[in-house]
């Protein structure tokens, strides 16, 4: 159980590691400001005296109390763990390495690592069970204690914070901000969706015995068979359900063509499983 936990924790330090530098080097300089409490620290930032780094930091810890004040125990311990060391990786980089200007002077490619890193961080937190915080706290708050559609009032907060650069910079910054909300939605998504990826099996075959021996002692997984006939043949078969990851997918192919070559197979992608053994609403 603590080797498991230490390995959550290292993949939480990891993606946050990376949303940070997707933040710091790419973000901030260019001041896109496609949403989120950094993108509303790079609007802050420049119409305040603190620097974007700084208003990150304060604003994510005032709504980590919130989260506390609002939500108690259920305030859960990898957002704010991820919240904190977002900030202050943010921070301490603004410390190591002050960035006074862009790393290029192409701004297309700094917003594709401006989008790409924290968005692919972003999922694999996700993926996690945890958050980097920021809007996701208000997003719980909301939750609990309102009605409100949670991810259509995160999507017009965010379109604000990126309509108002048009108010702040240029115009040419705030549609490179635009286009980054727009394609930071898709980037989340889909990785979240091919990390998920499993294959679902309809296996139709005449001899399930050997097959679902395989599957469970082999792959230690289970499956659920029932009986069939073939409507043309109106001969007796059996039908296996079950659903694996894509390495196992592979193994068990191979394994029922060598067994049983006139078997029929359905081989699916899913992303969303319910259930014990994959995720659990």
């Amino acid at each position: 159980m603590k080797k498991d936990s230490a390995r959550e924790f290292a993949l939480i330090t990891l993606s946050t590691l990376v949303i940070s530098v997707g933040i710091y080097f790419f973000k901030f300089p260019n001041n896109f400001t496609f949403g989120g409490v950094s993108g509303l620290s790079v609007v802050l930032g420049y119409v305040t005296p603190l620097s974007p780094a700084s208003v990150n930091f304060v604003l994510n810890a005032l709504l980590v109390v919130c989260g506390f004040i609002f939500l108690g125990r259920s305030f859960g311990v990898k957002t704010v763990y991820a919240s904190f060391l977002l900030s202050g990786t943010v921070w301490v980089l603004e410390q190591l390495v002050p960035m006074k200007h862009p790393l290029t002077d192409d701004p297309m490619l700094e917003l594709v690592f401006a989008v790409l890193l924290p968005a692919f961080g972003s999922a694999l937190l996700f993926h996690s069970g945890a958050s980097s915080g920021g809007t996701d706290i208000v997003a719980m708050i909301l939750k609990k204690y309102t009605s409100v559609d949670i991810g259509r009032a995160l999507f017009f907060s965010d379109l604000l914070i990126t309509l108002s650069s048009f108010l702040v910079f240029s115009i040419k910054t705030a549609l490179f901000s635009f286009l980054g909300l727009l394609a930071k939605s898709l980037i989340v998504d889909s990785v979240i969706e091919n990390i998920n990826l499993n294959k679902y099996f309809n296996v139709i075959c005449s001899e399930p015995k050997p097959i679902l021996e395989y599957i469970v002692k082999k792959l230690n997984r289970s499956a659920t068979v029932c009986d069939a006939v073939g409507a043309y043949s109106h001969h007796h078969k059996y039908i296996i359900f079950t659903v694996m990851n894509r390495s196992q997918a592979a193994q068990l192919r191979r394994y029922i063509r060598s067994v049983e070559p006139e078997a029929f197979l359905l081989i699916c992608n899913t992303s969303e499983i319910i259930g014990r053994g994959f995720h659990s609403e």
